[in-house]
């Protein structure tokens, strides 16, 4: 039997570092475009009162079930005195633009630029029309200045948006507010996936994560909720979610 004990380690090969394919030279400066981001939308939204934050699909079309859901939910939630704010776009966004100017309340639209899809819609106010070049300033501005979300059918986007809201709330980086998912027959396989594997199989989340998930369908449950929260814990207050 060959003794190895006090033989050396075989020497490693000499390793290449991989290196960018190419590289902007202008990267340090891009904090000046996201300081300039920052400033313009809190100089612009510290001067509105609470709102509320509608997310969904920007492919939802004006005669789609959804839309006009998503239209009396604004609708209502201006005739409550709340602004609403949405990412400016089409489909449900529109929708909750439009129903906040039909009623003349606050209609907020946090636009992001993007190659496909997205372009401002025309019922936000325009001293509220903010244009964004980043995805996390704009999360920004929907999450601080928001007193609860209400989430409609949407893709990715409104998935992202709905959980790194819950996410915030869960890690207690915000301030708990209701978070409410509109459609039923859209969300409820959702919620029942998280019961049934998340909480249940998986043990990832705690079973009092689930109230931060009601599901409705009618925008009077949606007020009503809203209400309910604020009504029934003094603690629960009209503010901004956090400082920065």
């Amino acid at each position: 039997m060959k003794n190895t004990e006090n033989q050396s380690p075989t020497p490693e090969k000499e390793r290449r570092m991989k290196q960018w394919s190419k590289q902007k030279g202008e990267n340090s400066w891009t904090m000046f475009k996201v300081l300039s981001e920052f400033v313009n939308g809190f100089e612009t939204m510290n001067r509105i009162g609470p709102c509320i934050s509608i997310f969904g699909s920007a492919r939802t079309k004006p005669e789609h079930p959804y839309y006009q859901l998503a239209v009396r939910i604004a609708m209502r939630l201006t005739d409550e005195g709340y602004g609403v704010i949405t990412g400016g776009g089409p489909g449900i966004m529109e929708a909750g633009n439009k129903g906040a100017s039909m009623t003349g309340g606050l209609s907020v639209g946090l636009n992001i630029d993007l190659p496909f899809e997205q372009g401002h819609n025309p019922f936000i106010h325009p001293e509220l029309n903010l244009n964004h070049r980043y995805f996390f300033v704009r999360k920004v501005m929907f999450v601080k200045y928001a007193q609860a979300f209400v989430a409609l059918p949407g893709g990715f986007g409104t998935m992202d948006e709905l959980f790194e809201v819950l996410t915030l709330i869960q890690t207690k980086k915000i301030t708990r507010v209701p978070v409410i998912l509109v459609g039923s027959d859209f969300w409820s396989g959702m919620k029942d996936w998280i019961v049934d594997v998340m909480l249940q199989k998986a043990k990832n989340i705690s079973e009092d994560d689930l109230d931060l998930l009601p599901i409705v369908d009618d925008p009077n449950e949606v007020v009503k909720v809203i209400n309910d929260f604020y009504a029934g814990d003094p603690s629960h207050e009209l503010a901004p979610n956090f400082d920065m």
